[in-house]
Order: C-alpha cells, then sequence, then structure tokens
C-alpha cells in the first residue's frame, strides 16, 4: 500500500514539474523533478525489499 502512495506522489510531483516547466517556472520545475525522483527510487527500493521478502518467506513455506 505504502510503494502505490509513494508512486502516485511521484507521479503528483512529476506532473506539477511538467507544467511548470511549461509555464517557465524551471526553479520550481527543477525541485519538484528532484522530489518526484526521490519519491520514485525509494518506492523502488522498498517493493524490491518486499519481493525479495515474499521469495524468502514462500521458500520457507514450501
Amino acid at each position: 500500500m505504502r510503494v502505490l502512495v509513494m508512486l502516485k506522489l511521484a507521479l503528483i510531483f512529476f506532473v506539477v514539474s511538467i507544467i511548470s516547466g511549461f509555464f517557465g517556472f524551471s526553479g520550481v520545475s527543477a525541485a519538484t523533478a528532484g522530489i518526484a525522483k526521490v519519491l520514485f527510487f525509494i518506492a523502488l527500493v522498498v517493493f524490491l525489499i518486499f519481493l525479495v521478502l515474499a521469495f524468502t518467506a514462500g521458500s520457507l513455506v514450501l
């Protein structure tokens, strides 16, 4: 659940970055793009951790 929330926030920051870049607010665009990147990579790391835990728990059951 938490990964989906983080990905949703990353998508929102990405859209804000695109819109602010279109209107010429380059500082806001760069800041929101940086936040979107950080949130995406955090969500990716959390997903990979849960994936490894799922495989290890599945192998313990079998």
